[in-house]
Formats: structure tokens, sequence, C-alpha cells
């Protein structure tokens, strides 16, 4: 059983994470079969709009964390061809099709793409407060979120499908057995338009989403190393053995009364 399913047709290319006992966790040969599936899209001249999505309970719900603990690093690892998708080089329209949890890694699948439908019921969550030692700080500028939201979504809270439409995430919500049909409809619309309005559209409306200052990605990177290292890895086991995690926070104590703080703030 392949773990990505591709179809092809109509100029139309539907890749299927299909890893439904691990949720379509991203481990290193569902990762492989995507980079090579991007990089054949964007190649090729049949196909022009792309529609991802998942089998089983999830979408994606991000890191393969047993894999990452059996091989001792925790992480997205690189691949043999560079993921277009991941890198944002993709000069051709994406809809995203999610057909359940979406969480971790899995969200940030979403938020690549151009278009997005949902089941409803679907749950959505930025993991990275969970994870890593910082949280998701910048989806919500990226997708033009309110602050309060985004601060619910940095800080690693969970949301359905229908409150992901209310704050204008999601394009549609339909029911399970129109998620496909609803994609498909959307990339039948795409491919109605003359190319070049398809993608000069593409490319402007990229170029208007909203990006994080450079000054708050550098104090970002700052913080995102501060902190006792130990605590990513306990995150990842502690999810594995299905336990509570036992964080140790700071390798000193005092560490936490030091915080960097942005030069403005000083």
């Amino acid at each position: 059983m392949s773990v990505l399913e591709i179809e092809r047709n109509d100029g139309v290319m539907v890749l299927r994470m299909n890893r439904p006992e691990r949720m379509n966790a991203l481990g290193s040969d569902l990762r492989e079969a995507l980079a090579e599936a991007w990089c054949e899209f964007r190649d090729s001249k049949d196909l022009e709009v792309a529609i991802y999505t998942g089998t089983g309970r999830a979408f994606c719900v991000g890191e393969d964390m047993k894999e990452s603990l059996e091989r001792g690093t925790v992480g997205r690892q690189p691949t043999r061809v560079e993921d277009p998708y991941r890198a944002g080089k993709l000069d051709k329209p994406v809809i995203v099709a999610i057909n359940g949890f979406a969480m971790g890694g899995g969200f940030m699948l979403t938020e690549l793409a151009d278009l997005r439908v949902a089941v409803r019921g679907a749950v959505f969550e930025s993991s990275e407060a969970k994870r890593w030692l910082m949280g998701g700080f910048n989806h919500g500028v990226k997708n033009n979120l309110p602050h309060a939201f985004a601060t619910e979504l940095a800080f690693a809270f969970r949301f359905t499908a229908e409150r992901m439409y209310e704050v204008g995430y999601l394009n549609r919500v339909v029911d399970a057995d129109q998620l496909l049909p609803t994609a498909r409809e959307m990339a039948a619309h795409l491919m109605s338009l003359p190319p070049a309005s398809r993608i000069n559209t593409m490319h402007i409306m990229r170029a208007m989403r909203p990006t994080v200052p450079p000054e708050l990605e550098a104090y970002a990177a700052v913080l995102h190393e501060y902190g006792a290292k130990s605590d990513l890895v306990e995150s990842r086991k502690a999810f594995a053995e299905k336990r509570k995690p036992n964080f140790k926070g700071w390798d000193n104590p005092g560490d936490r009364e030091r915080t960097p703080r942005m030069k403005r703030d000083k």
C-alpha cells in the first residue's frame, strides 16, 4: 500500500496521504513521496491545479513523533529533493481538502494552500507550543486573523472547522461525502479561467499575504532557542508514552527572569 495515492485527470492532480493507521503523520517515507509528487506537479505541462487531502479520520497530524524518538532527533528531516509545496515555490494553485484532524505540521500544510475546504467537525491545532520552546507565533499574521484568536492559536488551543470558517480561515465547510466533490468543483472553476488570469491572480493574491516583520522574526529566533532543550524530547516521549510530561523549563531556574526582550521593550 502506497503512503501517497495520486490521481491525474483533466489537468488536476489529487494527492492523498495514505497512512490512516498513523493519522497521516509525516514519516520519512511520506515526506519523500510528497516531495517527489510536488516536483512532478511543478514540472508537468499538463497538470495545472492540485487537490491535497488525506485518508481516514485525519488530514495530517504533523511530525511522526514515534519515528523522531527512534531516530534520536526531533523535527523534520531534509528530503532527497526539495519539497516545492513546503518551500512556497509552486506557480500553480493548490486546494486543500481537509478530511479530519489537521495538527502541528499538518495544520501548517493547510495554510500553505490557496483555497481550503474542510469537513464539518474537523479539528485544527497549531501545536508548536506543545513541542518546541515557543508557540506558533506567525500563523495569525500570515492568515490575517484577529489578535486574540491568533493568541489562542499560538498557545495550541484546538478549533473546529466551524470556528475556523467563522474567522475566515476556511473557504467551505461541508459534509464528509461532499469534501472531494466540492474540491473538484473548485478545481474545475479554476481550470475554466483563462490560463494567464488563473496564474496572475494567484501570484498577486499570494503577494498580498501578510508577513511577520524582520525584527519580530529575529526576536522569535532568539526565543525559540531559550529554555531547556531537553523539553523538546520530553514532550514527544510523554506523547508516545501517553503520560503527563515532566518539563524542566530552564536549565538554570534563574533564566526565567532573564528571558530575552526586544530592544524596544528594554
